[in-house]
């Protein structure tokens, strides 16, 4: 699986901006002589954190972002996997990440569990629950978004669950990029599953985004890494190796649940 991540830097509040940034990150990604199979957005990709406009920017199901995203995968024959879009369900507005196959098709969404409080999401969104676990390219994914990643139940659920590729998405501040670096590690190794993280960058008001998205091996290698500014990187992920090592060194059958 070739993966590509867009490291944005998102104007607030401005989806019209950010689908002509995205558009031109992903012709970018197309015409390269490897293009890739899956390309993976930021957190919020299309609106920032702008929550107290969050009803107003939310789109039922998060359809607006949705049909932008089955467009260019049409054209380009590209699949997403997140990032995350404000998603209106009745009254609840949500942070859902979105799954758009190569055909242009919505096969799969999350909505954020863990909601950040120092952003203010516990007070404008309601918190989604479950993570589906969902083909793409062969393999067996899931996303998660941002904060979600502080929580290791979570990723060890959805590897217990036949994960081998896992989605991040983010808007993880530069003060705690470090944290974000080694959990990402962390969360590979400990699963022995792929990572494929996207942040944001640029700075919202006093707070300056980090960057640094990464696409980690399920060995813990990191394939390639991002600076601190918009970007693409692409890596090509072995299929087989999650199974490979969950079979030569099989720590999760030494699982005691009963004791945690």
């Amino acid at each position: 699986m070739r993966v590509s991540l867009i490291q944005l830097d998102i104007a607030l509040g401005d989806p019209a901006a950010n689908m002509k940034a995205v558009s031109r990150h992903v012709e970018q990604l197309a015409a390269l002589s490897e293009p890739p199979d899956v390309a993976v957005l930021p957190e919020l990709w299309s609106t920032g954190y702008d929550l107290e406009q969050a009803r107003a920017l939310a789109t039922p199901q998060g359809m607006r972002e949705a049909e932008f995203l089955a467009g260019l995968a049409l054209k380009y024959r590209m699949a997403f996997a997140g990032g995350s879009v404000l998603s209106l369900d009745g009254d609840a507005v949500r942070n859902q990440a979105q799954v758009i196959n190569s055909r242009g098709e919505l096969i799969a969404s999350y909505d954020k569990i863990h909601l950040f409080r120092p952003m203010h999401e516990d007070i404008w969104l309601e918190r989604g629950s479950g993570c589906p676990v969902f083909s793409l390219c062969g393999m067996r994914c899931a996303c998660v978004i941002c904060y979600d990643i502080r929580f290791p139940e979570l990723a060890r659920r959805i590897a217990l669950a036949g994960a081998e590729m896992l989605f991040v998405s983010a808007e993880w501040p530069e003060p705690r990029i470090n944290h974000w670096q080694m959990i990402l590690k962390a969360r590979a190794v400990e699963n022995q599953m792929h990572v494929a993280a996207c942040n944001r960058c640029g700075t919202e008001g006093p707070t300056i985004f980090g960057g640094r998205s990464m696409i980690i091996a399920a060995d813990g290698t990191v394939l390639a890494s991002a600076a601190d500014h918009e970007m693409e990187l692409s890596a090509t992920l072995d299929p087989a190796q999650p199974s490979f090592l969950r079979n030569s060194f099989p720590v999760m059958n030494d699982r005691v649940p009963d004791e945690y």
